[in-house]
C-alpha cells in the first residue's frame, strides 16, 4: 500500500527515514506492553520487508501487504518466513487476514488516493481497543514558510516524482481524517530534526 505498484525496490534493505521513525515506533509498541502471544501487527504497506523483518526480530508476528509486485518479489527473496503478499487498502483484508491488536503503516496515507477509505481499512484491520501507527511527512506552518524561503517548496512536493505523494497532512487534517474513522486517543510525535521542522510525524490512535 504503502507505493504504486510500479514503485522501485532495488533491495530489502531499509530506507533512510527509518532512521528516524523506528525509534518512535518501538516505542509505541513497547508501551503497548502485549503479552508475547498477543504481539501481532498488521503491516499495511510493507513495501520490500524490511521493517516486518525489524519487527519480528523483536518479536512480533508481523502479517503485511504491498502493491509493489517489485517490494514484495525482494522481500519473500530476503525474508521467506515473513507473512508478506501483495495488497492493498482497497482489498478485503480482513475477511483475508483478520484482525490484530496493531496496525502499522509507515509513509503510505501521502500517497493514497482516498484516505477516507484507507481509514476505514485500517480501523476495520483492528480489533477492539487496538492501536494504529501511522507516519507521514510533517508539514506545519513554520516548515512550510522554511520551505517557501529557501526556495525548496518544489523539491519538496515532488511533482515530478512518479507514483509520489499526493496528500500533504499536518495534524489538524490526520486527525480529523482519524476521527472521522472512528478513532479515539490520537496523539501526535514529530520525528526528524527539531520539532519545528520535523521531517515526519507519527501519529498513535485507538480504536474503542
Amino acid at each position: 500500500m504503502a507505493h504504486s505498484a510500479g514503485y522501485r525496490y532495488a533491495d530489502a534493505q531499509a530506507g533512510h527515514h527509518h532512521a528516524y521513525l523506528l525509534p518512535t515506533v518501538f516505542k509505541a509498541l513497547d508501551a503497548l506492553a502485549l503479552p508475547a502471544g498477543e504481539q501481532r501487527l498488521f503491516e499495511l504497506g510493507c513495501g520490500n520487508g524490511s521493517v516486518a523483518q525489524v519487527l519480528s526480530q523483536r518479536g512480533w508476528e508481523v502479517t503485511g501487504v504491498d502493491p509493489s509486485v517489485e517490494g514484495i518479489a525482494q522481500a519473500k527473496a530476503a525474508f521467506p518466513e515473513l507473512k508478506l503478499d501483495n495488497g492493498s487498502a482497497y482489498d478485503d483484508l480482513v475477511g483475508r487476514y483478520g484482525r490484530f491488536p496493531v496496525v502499522l503503516s509507515l509513509e503510505v496515507v501521502e500517497h493514497v488516493y482516498a484516505p477516507r477509505d484507507y481509514a476505514k481499512k485500517v480501523f476495520d484491520l483492528l480489533g477492539r481497543g487496538g492501536v494504529v501507527i501511522i507516519s507521514t511527512p510533517y508539514h506545519g506552518y513554520w516548515k512550510n514558510l522554511a520551505l517557501a524561503l529557501t526556495g525548496k517548496m518544489d523539491a519538496h512536493f515532488t511533482a515530478l516524482w512518479d507514483h509520489g505523494h499526493i496528500k500533504f497532512w499536518s495534524m489538524r487534517t490526520l486527525g480529523e481524517l482519524l476521527r472521522e474513522a472512528g478513532f479515539v486517543d490520537i496523539r501526535f510525535v514529530r520525528v526528524g530534526r527539531v520539532p519545528a521542522l520535523a521531517k515526519s510525524m507519527v501519529a498513535i490512535a485507538q480504536k474503542p
